[in-house]
């Protein structure tokens, strides 16, 4: 157990505070804080230096290294709970959970360099298809994402699950409409390509090596018509079979993926016309 820290043993106040923050929106945004569980968010989270308000660890038993690395690495207050506690803000298994400070939501987070690939989440519905989306970007380089208006919170516990940590590494900023996003655009040379079943175009025939963000429609209803009058080109992802569509968090695993694979046929061919003066030096 950590020294001196204070034992917590029944729901009380504090108690009930940390267990809204599982499940009540509100209480998050208010209070500017979210709980995390699992080794690998955790690990992610402080890898990237989000700010710890508090580590909440079993106090009952004989903790892991990695729990004990945490406890000494992490800022806050610590606090040792019951085995009971801990299981109900986190896992049956879990040794701690982390109380995170939110940050605040600016686009200025987001840096737009010349290879930007970004992505714009419409309205989303489902905190475990917005997790998933943080994931994908992060996975495929994205530098963020955009949770444009009324939405699923990528703080909810589910989408902080889904991500497997990707929150903490991908720049991730709510927005209430399309508006500020557009405003922010305007200065730089960002095409916006927008995915629907009835594109315009197979989206391995448009060029994603410009700068580009990536516009994801809501589960149901796909982009709004704000998004869709914006966009500069709609693409499809070509389907065989009965489907006509697929899950939004899947099609946006594939725009990102098509978009990472033509960076990096780009750069291989920008390495192999580089290289071939060089070795056409060495003939005889």
């Amino acid at each position: 157990m950590s020294p001196g820290s204070p034992k917590i043993a029944s729901r009380n106040a504090r108690f009930q505070q940390w267990q809204a923050l599982l499940s009540n929106r509100n209480k998050r945004q208010r209070l500017r804080a979210f709980p995390v569980h699992g080794v690998r968010p955790i690990t992610v989270a402080l890898e990237q230096g989000w700010p710890v308000e508090a580590v909440l660890f079993d106090g009952e038993r004989r903790l892991s290294q990695w729990a004990r690395q945490v406890l000494e690495r992490a800022g806050g207050e610590r606090f040792a709970l019951s085995s009971e506690l801990i299981a109900e803000l986190g896992e049956k298994t879990a040794e701690l959970v982390v109380v995170l400070s939110m940050p605040a939501d600016e686009l200025s987070r987001i840096e737009v360099a010349a290879d930007f690939l970004g992505v714009v989440f419409d309205r989303p519905t489902s905190p475990g298809n917005l997790g998933s989306v943080i994931r994908s970007a992060d996975a495929f380089g994205a530098g963020g994402v955009v949770v444009a208006g009324h939405a699923a919170d990528p703080y909810d516990p589910a989408a902080v699950r889904a991500s497997t940590g990707s929150l903490f590494a991908v720049p991730t900023v709510r927005v209430p409409s399309a508006g500020e996003v557009l405003a922010w655009m305007q200065s730089a040379p960002v095409q916006l390509i927008g995915t629907d079943e009835h594109g315009d175009a197979d989206v391995f025939d448009v060029d994603l090596t410009k700068p580009t963000l990536l516009l994801i429609g809501n589960e149901t209803a796909g982009l709004s018509a704000a998004w869709r009058d914006a966009a500069d080109r709609m693409v499809r992802i070509p389907m065989t079979g009965s489907a006509s569509s697929l899950n939004a968090a899947n099609a946006a695993s594939v725009v990102l993926y098509e978009a990472k694979r033509q960076r990096l046929q780009a750069r291989r061919i920008d390495l192999d016309a580089g290289a071939q003066p060089i070795a056409a030096s060495r003939r005889p």
